[in-house]
């Protein structure tokens, strides 16, 4: 089985280290990464997609018709039930003025650490535009595990409750960074679900 994962906003294919281990037996494994701290990785259509929070809506929309499984993840992260507009405009424009403090924040805000080297701003940027989109969100044809946790600083209840038709498992603790703070429970979530 071939499986592709996709990291969220402001990280990297480091946010796999402790997940893509534990998932090793079941395939082999693409981690994709945005370009946004080193070079940018693809993956051909793989056979399951695993997406950390804004991965998961772009792999989504890549491919819709692949099983997937969203951790932290969200179809739409702007709008009704979810996170109000101005939060992300209010990010956009700051992060025209001092990207690297809004990058800084953002992590700081969810846990993570500070951030590697910026290597494109651009990518960064345009990604973080893409979290403000408020339009419906296309159907996902495929199944999807949508994996959560309750003490998500990031992520609003009534978001978590509505991704992708609501979570499948919820993690009592993890934060926003389940694929690091919660790894063995996720690979045991995603073994079921790839069986």
């Amino acid at each position: 089985m071939r499986i592709a994962l996709l990291h969220g906003w402001g990280f990297d294919a480091g946010v796999w280290d402790a997940l893509a281990p534990l998932l090793a037996p079941l395939s082999d494994i693409t981690r994709m990464d945005r370009g946004y701290f080193g070079a940018a990785v693809e993956s051909e259509r793989p056979d399951l997609m695993i997406g950390h929070s804004l991965g998961a809506m772009l792999l989504s929309r890549r491919w819709s018709d692949v099983p997937l499984v969203a951790i932290n993840g969200f179809d739409r992260f702007c709008g009704t039930d979810a996170v109000a507009p101005r939060v992300v405009q209010r990010m956009v424009k700051r992060f025209g003025e001092d990207p690297a403090k809004v990058l800084a924040d953002f992590r700081a805000s969810i846990s993570g650490g500070p951030a590697p080297p910026m290597v494109s701003r651009e990518r960064l940027g345009e990604d973080l535009a893409l979290l403000a989109d408020q339009t419906q969100p296309p159907a996902h044809r495929a199944s999807v595990l949508v994996l959560q946790a309750e003490d998500d600083p990031l992520l609003p209840p009534a978001l978590r409750k509505r991704a992708f038709g609501g979570p499948s498992a919820v993690c009592d603790q993890g934060g926003h960074l389940l694929p690091l703070t919660q790894a063995a429970w996720c690979a045991a979530q995603i073994a079921d679900f790839a069986r």
